[in-house]
């Protein structure tokens, strides 16, 4: 199904901090138990379908759909987790199927199941972060501490982590995420099931990264996060990008229709097709 499109601005493809997906498709074998599952007999299940997009530097890419649209698949498959069965991946240029250790360098992926080490506290998680991305102790402090005041962290930076609330436990999971000060960051559902301060702190994060000239791309069902920081948008549904444009046009196509409307809207016309 080709997608709806709108005019976009067009960059150099070689612009520092882009994020370039060209075709991408993943497949995924299926399990007797998942199968079943699903109800089906089929051994493959494609969950992203020529996906293509670019995110650019000092913007915010939002990639949207509901459950089981392939939004996931397709971040893991641009922070390195999961290797796309076709097409490419360049982040700044970088092929993170071919080269995945230098692209990963310069990339800092956030999920809401982010696994944490429970047994230690936040300082020596980021510590210990921070070194095996190669950043100087001196460096990891001071970026530390920016982020902790930014998130309002001291309080419990020496408390187990296994003893920390969900949304403090995110809040690690960001600092994890920023500590090498990467140039593109990948958040998937980050604020999904926290509390409103928690999800204050992640919005602004998101906001002070997009006006530092990071490439960022975030998933959310929360539409009004969306209106609060998207730039550019794609939906996505069945593993389809079925529209894609910059977050302006989207709304200018309905003015009158709340963006939640406007996005069902989307969804329904096309299943209709």
């Amino acid at each position: 199904m080709a997608p709806q499109r709108f005019e976009v601005v067009r960059e150099n493809k070689y612009l520092k901090n882009m994020i370039e997906v060209r075709g991408v498709s993943k497949t995924f074998e299926l399990s007797k138990k998942q199968q079943k599952e699903l109800n089906t007999t089929d051994t493959l299940f494609q969950a992203v379908k020529d996906v293509s997009f670019t995110c650019r530097p000092g913007r915010v890419f939002s990639l949207l759909g509901p459950n089981g649209a392939g939004k996931t698949t397709t971040l893991r498959s641009i922070g390195g987790i999961i290797k796309p069965s076709v097409g490419e991946i360049l982040i700044q240029g970088v092929d993170i199927v071919k080269s995945p250790n230098e692209a990963r360098k310069h990339i800092g992926f956030l999920t809401g199941s982010t696994g944490l080490y429970e047994r230690l506290t936040p300082n020596e998680m980021i510590h210990y972060f921070g070194g095996l991305y190669g950043v100087e102790k001196a460096i990891v402090d001071s970026r530390k501490n920016k982020l902790y005041d930014m998130l309002n962290m001291h309080d419990f930076a020496n408390k187990l982590i296994g003893k920390l609330s969900t949304g403090m436990k995110q809040k690690v999971s960001i600092c994890r995420t920023m500590i090498h000060d990467p140039d593109v960051l990948v958040f998937d559902e980050p604020t999904s099931g926290l509390d409103v301060i928690s999800a204050e702190a992640i919005i602004n994060l998101i906001r002070d990264c997009k006006n530092n000239g990071k490439t960022v791309i975030f998933s959310s069902h929360i539409m009004s996060e969306v209106e609060l920081l998207c730039d550019d948008l794609a939906i996505m549904h069945k593993g389809e990008i079925i529209e894609q444009g910059t977050f302006a046009d989207f709304k200018s196509k309905s003015p009158d229709k709340s963006l939640t409307e406007r996005f069902i809207d989307v969804i329904k016309n096309s299943e209709a097709i």
